[in-house]
C-alpha cells in the first residue's frame, strides 16, 4: 500500500559509504526521506542505522545498478511505499587500476561502464515514471572533473596526467556528462532538472582515501543541486565553485 507523505523522497545509489552516504546525510538533514541504495544489505542497513541515530528518516533499499531485476524491484518498492520519487542521485561508480590506454582491455572498460554508464541509464529509466509524479523532480549525476574533455586535452591541466592511465574511468564520466545533457534536454519541458556534478578529489575508497577533500565537502554540491528551485540550472556540469568546462 502506498504511504501518503508530503515529505520529499530521495534515492541515492551506492550510498552505503563515502560521498553517497554524506549526500544522504545532507539531504536527510533537510527533512527529506532518503533511500540508501546499496548492493550489500549488511552495509546498507548499517549506513541507514547510523544516519537514523541522528534522527534522520533514512531507509535501506537493495539496489545493484548492474542488475536489471534489482533495479526494477527497487522501483516497484518505491512505488508501493511512497508512490513517487522527488530526487534521484546516481552516485554508484567504480574504478579500476591504472593502465595505459593502449594496454587497457576492452573487458576492463566494459566492466566500468556497466556501473558508471549503463547502470545510470537503467536506474534513471526505471525511476522516471516515479519522478514524473513529483512536482519538482531533480536528477543529479555524480561525475568528475576527469570527465572533462577540456581538462584532459590540456597538457597544463592538473587532470591531464590521468588521461594516460585511467581510460575506463575518465571516459565513463565523459559519457555520463553526455547522458546528463541529453536527459536534461528531453525533460526540460517537464520541469525535471538534470545536472552532473563533480565533488572534487575526495578521500574515499575509490581512490584509497588519497583525496584532499572530505566526503562531506564533496557531497555539498550534490545536495545543492538535488534541492535546487525551479530557477535552478539544468544540463550543467558543476563543481562547488561553479561550472566545469565540458
Amino acid at each position: 500500500m502506498t504511504t501518503s507523505t508530503s515529505r520529499k523522497t530521495a534515492l541515492i545509489t551506492g550510498a552505503n559509504k563515502g560521498i553517497g552516504k554524506e549526500t544522504a546525510r545532507g539531504l536527510a538533514a533537510l527533512g527529506i526521506t532518503v533511500l540508501i541504495g546499496a548492493r550489500d544489505a549488511e552495509r546498507g542497513e548499517a549506513a541507514a542505522e547510523e544516519l537514523r541515530a541522528d534522527g534522520a528518516d533514512v531507509r535501506f533499499v537493495p539496489l545493484d545498478v548492474t542488475d536489471e531485476f534489482s533495479v526494477q524491484a527497487a522501483a516497484k518498492h518505491i512505488d508501493a511505499t511512497f508512490g513517487r520519487l522527488d530526487i534521484l542521485v546516481n552516485n554508484a561508480a567504480i574504478a579500476t587500476g591504472q593502465q595505459k590506454p593502449s594496454e587497457t582491455p576492452a573487458a576492463t572498460v566494459r566492466q566500468v561502464y556497466e556501473t558508471n554508464v549503463f547502470g545510470v541509464i537503467a536506474v534513471t529509466h526505471a525511476m522516471l515514471p516515479l519522478l514524473r509524479r513529483s512536482s519538482a523532480a531533480r536528477i543529479v549525476n555524480m561525475s568528475s572533473e576527469l570527465g572533462s574533455l577540456t581538462h584532459l586535452a590540456d597538457p597544463g591541466s592538473p587532470w591531464s596526467g590521468y588521461s594516460s592511465v585511467l581510460l575506463p574511468y575518465c571516459t565513463s564520466k565523459s559519457a555520463l556528462n553526455a547522458i546528463t545533457v541529453l536527459y536534461a534536454e528531453e525533460l526540460r519541458a517537464e520541469g525535471i532538472l538534470v545536472n552532473a556534478v563533480s565533488p572534487g578529489y575526495c578521500a574515499t575508497d575509490l581512490n584509497r582515501h588519497s583525496g584532499m577533500r572530505t566526503a562531506e565537502e564533496g557531497a555539498a554540491v550534490a545536495v545543492d543541486l538535488a534541492t535546487a528551485g525551479e530557477d535552478g540550472p539544468t544540463g550543467a556540469f558543476l563543481a562547488e565553485d561553479g561550472p566545469i568546462p565540458w
